[in-house]
């Protein structure tokens, strides 16, 4: 089967009671929020859910889309979306070696990688979303 040409992924910014936000720190990238690629025939809606679940251990439940980052020559459009914690235990999974539930300005230090930190400031600012960021 030849690769896809396009890749689709989505994302969740999760945020519980506290409004701390949910984290997976990744064997590569270091601290993230959860996502993954969305599987054929997969909504992006079950797809971020599945994600989350599979990486973080953490049933969630989408409360809105945010918005689009479109990585144009790597054909990736990278969907994110806004969720609260509904169930579920923190797990590890190899591709999440922690989890865990921070308070934002915290989190923000904590993710390291410039495109990341700007997934998590532009899903929690409504007066941008929704939003098609293409670089």
């Amino acid at each position: 089967m030849a690769p896809p040409k396009h890749i689709v992924s989505a994302a969740t910014i999760v945020l519980n009671e506290k409004n701390e936000i949910l984290l997976i720190k990744g064997p590569r990238r270091g601290w993230e929020i959860p996502g993954g690629q969305v599987e054929e025939g997969e909504s992006l809606r079950a797809a971020a859910i599945r994600e989350t679940k599979e990486e973080s251990g953490i049933d969630v439940e989408i409360i809105k889309f945010c918005g689009i980052f479109q990585n144009i020559s790597e054909s990736i459009c990278n969907t994110l979306f806004l969720a609260k914690p509904i169930g579920g235990e923190f797990t590890t999974s190899s591709e999440s070696l922690e989890v865990g539930f921070f308070p934002l300005e915290q989190a923000l230090e904590m993710v390291t990688w410039t495109n990341f930190r700007q997934r998590i400031e532009y899903g929690l600012n409504d007066e941008l979303q929704p939003f098609c960021v293409e670089f």
